[in-house]
């Protein structure tokens, strides 16, 4: 029987995970271990190439190690749970953990959709005044905006967490999910979340308005002010350049606004999981490839190093 008790006095929540599912455990963990551990794998490698390469010490290869630093740490967040859900018989979490769980998870999207706005921001700055780029994007500048992301992201979390500790939770309760995100977490509660929902719609669409209207007016005016170059292949050239950083956004805001503006409810519970693991492994894997498989300086630091251990050996 289930009863309201106040979060202090400590709800335990059992996740389900893929347990419906017992023949294909040890395949799913298999295959989310490795999938974790490129995607680790990955973005350190990305991270330590781009510190040792000084070719790639400018302001966007700055922005984009502190997204695959993100984009790391998200995916540890997400995977340690998910992996132990797959090999363990305990399936309980406190609601302290769970909190915890959130509050990192939350604070890392809500970063990297900032710091993705950012980087728009750099390549406006880039296209459209190459001559004052150095100068316009100051190595204080720059900090400043990533410290900025990575302050928002921890405002929106807590107030997040804020108003999910403010509801009562069941002493025991089944959860739909492999981890403690927003949704499951309201699905846990006995008292009324309705609140808790409108907030948390009204942040999402503040954060997403804010962001994809950086993005947006960036790109606008680089589009026409290359359209204006006479110069023949400029178009080509910009699009090759922000090739990568476009083909990330839409996944990074789609999933945002799918997760916790659209599926709001517990009908939607499993659409929310398969979204969320979908993102969370598959995704962020993909990401390092998409920022380094066309860049020539990261492929050729790649081939260095590789020529350099093979030396050794």
């Amino acid at each position: 029987m289930q009863y309201q008790v106040n979060q202090s006095t400590g709800a335990l929540f059992f996740f389900l995970g893929f347990s419906e599912y017992p023949n294909v455990q040890v395949p799913l963990f298999l295959m989310f271990l490795v999938i974790y551990i490129i995607t680790l794998l990955e973005n350190l490698g990305l991270i330590l190439v781009i510190r040792i390469n000084a070719k790639l010490h400018t302001p966007m290869y700055f922005f984009l190690s502190h997204l695959s630093f993100v984009d790391l740490c998200y995916t540890t967040v997400i995977a340690l749970k998910l992996l132990d859900l797959l090999i363990t018989k305990d399936r309980s979490m406190s609601l302290k953990g769970c909190i915890i769980q959130f509050y990192f998870g939350c604070a890392c999207v809500f970063t990297q959709s900032f710091i993705l706005a950012v980087m728009a921001y750099d390549r406006f700055v880039a296209i459209c005044n190459p001559l004052l780029y150095t100068v316009a994007m100051s190595h204080r500048l720059c900090g400043l905006l990533v410290t900025g992301t990575y302050l928002w992201g921890g405002l929106c979390a807590t107030t997040f967490t804020y108003f999910l500790l403010a509801l009562s939770y069941c002493r025991s309760t089944i959860i739909n999910h492999f981890c403690c995100e927003y949704t499951a977490i309201l699905s846990a509660a006995c008292s009324d979340s309705s609140f808790s929902q409108m907030v948390c719609l009204l942040i999402c669409m503040f954060n997403e308005i804010c962001s994809l209207l950086i993005i947006i007016v960036s790109y606008a005016v680089i589009f026409i002010t290359v359209i204006t170059i006479p110069t023949k292949g400029a178009l080509q050239k910009t699009f090759s350049t922000c090739a990568s950083h476009l083909t990330a956004i839409p996944f990074c805001h789609g999933i945002i606004l799918l997760l916790y503006c659209v599926l709001r409810s517990k009908r939607s519970l499993l659409l929310v999981n398969i979204v969320t693991v979908f993102y969370s492994m598959a995704i962020l894997m993909l990401n390092p490839l998409i920022y380094s498989l066309r860049n020539k300086d990261v492929k050729e630091t790649v081939r260095k190093l590789i020529h350099l251990k093979i030396l050794a050996h």
